[in-house]
């Protein structure tokens, strides 16, 4: 039987919600390749994590060293590479995140391993791993095949998979650093907190959304009562912030934020590729847009094709009658 590696991400003290997406599609794969899945997790005094990802794995490799206490990719790729040398995983799955697109290229380099980044597909076709990527800025997607080999690597892009409750019980196990030396040319410094606005749009469980559609600044409180009046945050297309009408911390989409709420409400939105990128893993979509050929209905649970100026008044008016 082989193994499926899934790097944790984790920072801070918090586990990433990138780390369960690649755990929940590890275990799809797995089930293809006949392969366990076992988490990688490294750090310094990180056990505590075990529990919960053990849901997802059959197995969760601890790496603990005090070395290991905030991400060094350099740090990283040496653990890496000693436990991939010894294991020999089918596959290894790492965020296309920050940390990711630091650490796979150079690790796959030392390798000599096939990867294949920022991934929203994978699949198997008669034992053969695919990748799929989007290319041309999301016009198209391509599903692109590997060179033949013992081992691959990819970088999955956040959002790409769902994260659904882990079904499984998995062992840990513990094995010792196989760090030697310090690294010297490559250091953490310090932790700076990316500059987050009024509100944090990704953390929002509620977000109404806005786009071109809403025409002139002066109507935009007429959704910002609409996502007041739902207990949930404002958010736009790129338009708007082009425009000048909401800062940049409110945009949604590839050049913006990737979200997942519960609710997205899609209000003026055409809903170009770029923009889908940002939110169609959100649980519930409903668009508002007279358009009926939109893009927007091509992702949405729930489409009202109509005049936002004629079923937000009317959104926000049923809203305050249900709430007394």
């Amino acid at each position: 039987m082989g193994e499926i590696f899934c790097l944790v991400e984790h920072r801070r003290g918090e586990l990433r919600d990138v780390t369960f997406e690649i755990l929940w599609k590890a275990k799809d794969l797995g089930e293809k390749l006949d392969a366990d899945i076992s988490a990688v997790l490294l750090g310094h005094q990180v056990s505590s994590f075990a529990e919960r990802l053990s849901g997802y794995a059959n197995r969760v490799l601890l790496v603990e060293d005090a070395r290991l206490a905030n991400f060094n990719a350099a740090l990283y790729q040496k653990v890496m590479s000693a436990l991939m040398a010894d294991r020999r995983p089918v596959i290894t799955m790492v965020g296309n995140t920050a940390f990711g697109m630091d650490l796979a290229p150079s690790l796959a380099a030392e390798l000599d391993l096939p990867l294949a980044t920022d991934c929203v597909g994978l699949e198997v076709e008669d034992g053969k791993l695919f990748a799929v990527r989007s290319m041309y800025g999301g016009k198209v997607n391509a599903k692109v095949s590997f060179p033949e080999a013992q081992q691959y690597m990819v970088t999955v892009r956040a959002g790409a998979f769902p994260a659904e409750p882990g079904t499984l019980k998995g062992e840990l196990v513990s094995i010792d650093s196989p760090l030697t030396e310090e690294i010297t040319q490559r250091k953490f410094v310090e932790y700076v907190e990316a500059e987050v606005g009024e509100v944090d749009i990704t953390q929002a469980d509620t977000l109404v959304s806005v786009g071109r559609g809403i025409k002139e600044d002066k109507n935009m409180p007429l959704v910002e009562e609409l996502a007041n009046s739902l207990g949930g945050a404002l958010a736009c297309s790129r338009p708007i912030t082009d425009a000048g009408w909401l800062t940049k911390d409110r945009q949604v989409g590839q050049s913006g934020k990737t979200v997942k709420p519960k609710l997205y409400l899609a209000v003026g939105i055409s809903g170009a590729f770029q923009h889908l990128a940002g939110m169609q893993g959100s649980d519930l979509i409903v668009a508002i847009n007279k358009d009926p050929e939109a893009p927007i209905f091509n992702v949405a649970d729930y489409g009202i094709v109509n005049d936002l100026f004629k079923v937000v008044p009317a959104l926000n008016a049923k809203i305050k009658e249900i709430k007394g």
